[in-house]
């Protein structure tokens, strides 16, 4: 079963709802011209009935109402009998179908048919008294059961009457047929139904040809872009258009592979050989005898060095070494936060609960350090907790939360503090951080694992600004 915001789903619903209306149209137009056409010949049969009653040569009859008799010469005519009342054929209740009047007048002033008053209502046989007779005098002599009586009584009846003058002397003719609703709309909810199977199952199958290779295809773009690995190739199928496609993307993801590992050598390269002249002019700082000059020299040395190790991080996160583990995410946390503990850092845990999944426990220690670093630099002391959360999406995530009481971040500057390099304090002092990459680096982590890392001012009821929280969240299961 589709789901409806696929793009199978999607296509099958317009396609659906563009044949509902189409074919509903297409049918309400011959539904009309049928029953139009149907209602003709009714009215046809009617008028033939009353020409041939007046022109025919008269002759004695009883009439139904006990008045003069009236007979036509030769056989008579098919169905019921004329009728020659006083009294109108409208029953109380009943309503008069103008339409019908108006078409049985004009068929009856072609034939030059003297019309004082015409009255045309529809009835069930069983409702009225000379078709109920007439239709059961029918069943006894055919020996119709009780059930084929019954639908012979709900036959739909055409009653016509016809004042010639003003004496108040009406000419009623009876007309019974089956209901046009049953004779019309069965073919055509039967001819709908075998369009909507025969279209629809034949678009199913094509777009089936073509979203199976474009599943396959989004799936493997999804996993390169979570894990830069390339596993084999994408075996081209589908549509001609989609084979090229196919091709032509894993033309593009050998060459963007190919890419990465080149960087990946260079940053390689990079490092050891910057790392082994800074360790060099570690050794040569200790010839110089001023202690002041020497303690600076090493401290820019680290500077570099811790520089340089969030650079080449923040370049191979996106392409880790190390496989998932199903860890136990709140003993990690608190593994972190004991080593600040232990260096007599401020560091609070609130409330936390068990969540285990599969993660990169390196890379989580590395991001949980940047944010509990920052939080301590900038707000003074930092609180953590882990909850696990259900997302209205269906999946369940697991946050962790950092704050501080530090000054916060300008509401239109914390999407730029995740960038790379960027710093609340511009000038660049060691001081008072690092080179700008904690942010990044635990930012990249968090999308590297399928979640990610949102910063948050948090605001007192007074509108002023209490400290920052930073919200990491990490997908479980």
């Amino acid at each position: 079963m589709p789901r409806p915001h696929s793009l199978m789903g999607q296509m099958l619903l317009a396609i659906a709802v563009a044949l509902m209306l189409v074919q509903g149209l297409g049918a309400f137009f011959v539904y009309r011209a049928q029953r139009e056409g149907y209602e003709a010949s009714m009215l046809n049969a009617s008028a033939f009935r009353l020409v041939m009653e007046t022109r025919g040569p008269r002759a004695l009859s009883r009439r139904h109402d006990g008045g003069p008799r009236v007979q036509l010469s030769g056989p008579p005519p098919k169905g019921y009998h004329l009728e020659y009342s006083t009294r109108s054929p409208v029953a109380p209740g009943e309503t008069r179908d103008e339409e019908a009047e108006a078409g049985i007048t004009r068929i009856l002033a072609d034939q030059e048919f003297p019309i004082r008053e015409i009255v045309v209502v529809h009835r069930d046989v069983g409702r009225d008294r000379v078709a109920r007779r007439n239709a059961l005098e029918r069943a006894a002599g055919y020996g119709l059961s009780r059930e084929e009586t019954q639908g012979l009584m709900r036959a739909n009846l055409l009653v016509v009457g016809v004042r010639t003058d003003d004496s108040g002397n009406w000419i009623i003719s009876r007309v019974r047929a089956p209901r046009a609703e049953n004779v019309l709309i069965t073919p055509i909810l039967i001819q709908t139904i075998i369009i909507y199977v025969v279209i629809m199952g034949a678009v199913a199958l094509i777009l089936r040809r073509i979203t199976r290779p474009l599943a396959a295809l989004t799936r493997r773009l999804e996993r390169f872009a979570a894990t830069q690995d390339v596993d084999g190739q994408l075996a081209p199928s589908g549509p001609e258009d989609m084979q090229r496609l196919i091709v032509a993307h894993n033309a593009m993801e050998s060459r963007i592979a190919a890419l990465l590992d080149e960087k990946n050598v260079m940053l390689g390269a990079i490092g050891h050989d910057l790392k082994t002249p800074l360790a060099a002019l570690r050794v040569r700082i200790e010839s110089v005898t001023d202690d002041v000059e020497r303690g600076r020299m090493a401290t820019t040395i680290e500077d570099i060095v811790h520089t340089l190790d969030d650079i080449l991080s923040l370049a191979r996160v996106g392409r880790p070494s190390d496989p998932l583990e199903r860890t136990e995410l709140s003993a990690l946390m608190f593994s972190v936060i004991e080593e600040y503990e232990d260096m007599g850092e401020p560091v609070e845990v609130g409330d936390t609960e068990r969540v285990a999944l599969e993660l990169r426990p390196t890379w989580i220690r590395r991001a949980l350090r940047n944010l509990i670093g920052n939080a301590l630099r900038y707000g003074e002391r930092a609180r953590v907790s882990l909850s696990r959360e259900d997302g209205r999406d269906g999946t369940t995530r697991a946050v962790i939360l950092i704050e501080d009481d530090g000054p916060g971040i300008p509401g239109d500057s914390i999407d730029a503090m995740m960038n790379p390099f960027t710093r609340g304090d511009p000038s660049r002092n060691s001081a008072t951080g690092g080179a700008g990459l904690g942010l990044a680096l635990a930012r990249a982590i968090a999308d590297q694992h399928g979640g990610a890392l949102k910063l948050s001012n948090r605001v007192s009821a007074n509108g002023t600004i209490e400290g920052l929280t930073a919200r990491l969240e990490l997908p479980v299961g």
